[in-house]
């Protein structure tokens, strides 16, 4: 691979007349073409790379979580790299993780687009663990879209002119008289060639490396881009041959499941009975290991069945003794205070309290790992596959080159696939055992020793006098989030080159640079605050954003109260994203905001823009006795809200059924937040232990009717979209609530007080296997 120009190193420094569309272009070593980009150099032109500069600004305003992401890809110019077969099609191994938010069908539309193919001849794989991208291989932040969309389309658009270049030669034409079309090379009508026919030519030929600007298709010449599409892997999908992480099967790799401590993050002590244990039926092994104590079998109920027999002395916990209250004072104590003082105005003081949330994907957590003395190989759905890759071989003793990784589709995330716990767990019980092992963490694990969105507490102040909002400040307070998972690392690395960053700590940074208030309401200040607790935290879905959003747009919502103005008349009038302004607009036309609605019924409204995007959610909610007392058989129902609009704005939406898709899982996730998911916290560990006993938004919490309005693009290039919808979803529906019950929430979930269930047992830590399921049949 040739050396990078000096300009190609620095994006501020790329001449003019070149542009965003200067790629180092080349041809790979292969049997069919393959061409390569550097990637990452179009990502960024500086650090108000896609900012517009509102008055007063904010740092999100000027260079959000996104821009950082960008930035600190850039330099780091990994490769990309999109293939065309001898067969006629083409291929790309993209380094993210496919955790059902559609992101290989994004993909694979850039690169049919480019192409000139059809989106069934276009393969979009997971690249395994690539040390050589650094900061390129990270999942998360909304950022997929916004960092591979140019370089997926270059390295495309190189293909195909490469391809046209090559039947010229054959044919002694101007390439430039030739056209493509659904995988075919054309000179009028007189001569064509596939791709398929062409690609072993076109990688063959001398081509030396070179700057190209090949030429990308403008948005109106898009046939694929832009339209409505299912997903690539939805056949696959809903006919049960899509294989997510628990359907691999490896040569050797026998199940393995991990008796653990009745404590968070507790250490075994001593094993009294390992020997009969390792005598019961279809038992290979039993081994001790960091946080438990684990058993390989020949099936996964024989060794539930082997985990419970164990007997185990343990040692303490990380957070022994604490609980929902404990937290709560603790977060309290640690507030930061408000700055502003309500001199000869009047203020609106208020505070809300978030419950810990559950990490916990649909999918049980599981990877498979084969460790031998000189080297090692993974499976597992993993978001930063890099970082897992060095500190699973720190902890194996190996060279991180002697560890493979590869990454497999994941049956969900909510953040939990940031962090790589249970592939260094299953590498460790491997490396231990002398033996491939396939493990998986029961539900009960994932629930009370996984990871948790960590509760927090946000104050508000806000003053106003005369019709006008002087001053909003906001005090966040949170139990402290774990950015072990790589992202505190991009941002030690692109600290120097941040304009906002300074000497904060990730959780700040990341916090400053994803938090603004969209509204003109005088000195504006959001601050963020976090607390070691010792807890297995993580960033879930959207970080801190349906937090913060929620208790700011119940206060807006309280100021328009307070002036007698209507919520929406109130926010258009301090607004200042025009965006926000036209998808506010629209939500209200489409929504019908204002319809007469029966008592303890009404509608709520929250707005949010993000990873340069922009969302409003309308909601109708019911809290009517006879709808919050209707009985399910163990469920937590309550409030419902039956009708949803949400209304967004994501730059260019390169998929408008994917965009859809993202949204009503949004939707979907601000339900569960506002009024019925949480974990209770007692002695340092979860009550709940199942999916029957955490109540994410079931069928009988969502909305009979919900639509979905993707506006016309308002640019050239994607927006972050996988999170975009969850903060105004969840204000909305907080919103609502108060509008409904004229009180004003400010505990969330709503229902956190109600426990519904009778907590499993610590000990043993998994619950039996189950011998039937008709009782449990709806």
């Amino acid at each position: 691979m040739a050396e990078p120009s000096r300009s190609s190193r620095n994006p501020q420094s790329v001449p003019e007349e070149v542009g965003r569309r200067r790629v180092l272009a080349y041809l790979l070593a292969a049997p069919t073409l393959a061409v390569g980009v550097r990637f990452g150099l179009d990502a960024v032109d500086g650090p108000a790379a896609e900012a517009a500069v509102p008055s007063p600004p904010q740092p999100e305003d000027l260079f959000d979580l996104g821009d950082l992401q960008n930035l600190a890809a850039a330099p780091t110019s990994g490769l990309i790299t999109v293939r065309v077969h001898s067969d006629g099609t083409a291929s790309f191994a993209v380094p993210r993780a496919e955790v059902g938010q559609g992101m290989t069908t994004a993909v694979a539309m850039m690169v049919a687009e480019e192409l000139d193919l059809p989106l069934e001849k276009v393969r979009v794989s997971l690249a395994d663990a690539r040390p050589e991208l650094l900061m390129n291989q990270l999942t998360g932040g909304s950022n997929s879209m916004r960092s591979m969309y140019l370089p997926v389309r270059t390295a495309a658009a190189v293909a195909r002119e490469r391809l046209m270049s090559t039947a010229a030669e054959q044919w002694g034409v101007a390439a430039s008289e030739l056209t493509t079309r659904d995988g075919v090379v054309a000179y009028g009508t007189r001569r064509h060639a596939t791709y398929g026919s062409l690609a072993e030519a076109a990688a063959s030929a001398r081509v030396r490396p070179a700057a190209a600007r090949p030429r990308l298709k403008e948005p109106s010449e898009f046939t694929v881009l832009g339209t409505s599409r299912n997903r690539i892997d939805a056949l696959d999908a809903v006919t049960g041959r899509k294989r997510f992480g628990m359907d691999h099967q490896v040569p050797g790799a026998k199940p393995a499941m991990v008796r653990r401590p009745p404590t968070l993050n507790g250490t075994v002590r001593a094993v009294h009975n390992a020997d009969a244990v390792r005598r019961m039926p279809g038992i290979t092994d039993v081994v001790t290991i960091r946080h438990g104590v684990a058993v390989r079998g020949e099936t996964f109920g024989q060794c539930i069945d082997a985990l419970r027999a164990l007997e185990v002395t343990w040692g303490p916990g990380t957070v022994d003794g604490e609980s929902d209250e404990t937290v709560l004072r603790k977060l309290r104590a640690a507030a930061l205070p408000m700055a502003v003082p309500p001199l000869l105005t009047k203020k609106i003081d208020a505070e809300f309290s978030f419950a810990f949330a559950s990490n916990s994907p649909l999918e049980p957590d599981n990877a498979i790992a084969d460790v031998r003395a000189d080297r090692a190989e993974i499976w597992a759905s993993l978001k930063v596959p890099i970082v897992a890759q060095r500190e699973i071989a720190e902890r194996l003793g190996l060279p991180r080159h002697a560890v493979t990784v590869h990454v497999v589709d994941g049956g969900g995330s909510f953040g939990r696939h940031l962090f790589h716990d249970v592939a260094a767990e299953a590498a460790e019980i491997s490396q231990k055992t002398g033996k491939p092992v396939k493990l998986s963490w029961s539900r009960t694990d994932s629930f009370r020793q996984g990871r948790t969105h960590p509760m927090s507490l946000s104050r508000v102040r806000a003053t106003y006098a005369l019709g006008q909002v002087l001053s909003y400040e906001q005090r966040h307070t949170s139990a402290q989030t774990d950015f072990g998972h790589g992202l505190g690392e991009m941002i030690t690395s692109t600290a120097a080159k941040l304009p906002v960053a300074g000497n904060l700590s990730f959780a700040e940074t990341i916090f400053e640079l994803s938090q603004s208030s969209p509204y003109d309401f005088g000195v504006t200040t959001q601050l963020l605050n976090e607390v070691p607790l010792g807890f297995n935290t993580g960033s879930m879905r959207n970080i801190y954003s349906p937090n913060v959003t929620c208790a700011r747009e119940l206060i807006v919502d309280q100021l328009a109260l307070r002036m007698g103005k209507d919520p929406v008349a109130f926010r258009r009038g301090f607004l200042k994203d025009e965006r926000l302004r036209a998808v506010l607009d629209k939500a209200v036309e489409v929504g019908n905001w204002g319809t007469a609605l029966p008592a303890g019924t009404a509608q709520g409204i929250g707005l949010h823009a993000e990873y340069r995007g922009a969302v409003a959610t309308l909601v109708e909610i019911d809290c009517r006795p006879e709808t919050v007392n209707r009985k399910i058989r163990d469920a937590v129902t309550g409030p419902r809200v039956t009708k949803a609009l949400m209304v967004v704005d994501a730059g260019f939406a390169l998929n408008p059924r994917g965009l859809e898709a993202q949204m009503a899982g949004c939707l979907n996730d601000a339900l569960a937040l506002a009024l019925t998911s949480s974990l209770h916290i007692k002695d340092g560990i979860p009550l709940e232990g199942s999916w029957d006993e955490y109540f994410y938004t079931r069928q009988w919490n969502t909305p009979p009717e919900l639509r979905v309005v993707v506006m016309p693009s308002t640019g050239d290039k994607p927006s972050g979209a996988g999170e975009l919808g969850v903060a105004p979803a969840f204000a909305a529906v907080a919103c609502a609530y108060a509008r409904a019950t004229g009180t004003l929430p400010t505990r969330f979930p709503i229902n956190h007080g109600t426990l519904s269930f009778e907590p499993l047992p610590l000990e043993p830590s998994t619950p039996r296997s189950p011998t039937d399921g008709l009782d449990r049949a709806f």
